[in-house]
């Protein structure tokens, strides 16, 4: 005896191999986008903060020196600063933008630039140093 030939297999078949093709291609999308939400952007903002903290530090530390600086004579300052952020090295340079100062915090991936306030356009401040460990604010009434 023969059963009489369904395609109703053929059909369940068919259906499951579209929605497994619809859910690969959707799988396949939230994965590239993920990496860039839930990785790349996290990692960016943190290190954009963490480079206005260090330069919002050393601002504040630079203006306190030449705040209370002598007339003659000289003050050294440390200040303690992270050695990496996100497991990267960076530098800090003080420099003349037009008539302010500012700092700038970078490394290979990002910068941050924050305004000298304060003493930008009576004194004039430079120098650059890298991320770790205690970094000298040296001021000296004769130049040197």
């Amino acid at each position: 005896m023969k059963r009489p030939c369904s395609s109703d297999g053929v059909a369940n078949l068919i259906g499951y191999i579209i929605i497994t093709g619809v859910l690969m291609v959707l799988l396949v999308m939230v994965m590239i986008t993920a990496n860039h939400a839930l990785m790349e952007r996290p990692a960016e903002r943190f290190t954009y903060h963490s480079f206005v903290d260090i330069g919002n530090g050393m601002s504040v530390r630079v203006v306190d020196v030449y705040t209370i600086a002598p007339v003659n004579g000289s003050i050294i300052s440390e200040i303690d600063i992270p050695e990496e952020v996100l497991g990267a090295g960076y530098t800090i340079t003080v420099r003349r933008a037009g008539t302010d100062q500012e700092i700038e915090v970078r490394n290979e991936r990002s910068q941050t630039v924050i305004s000298l306030a304060g003493i930008g356009a009576t004194r004039a401040v430079m120098g650059s140093t890298t991320g770790g460990g205690f970094t000298r604010i040296v001021y000296d009434s004769g130049g040197v």
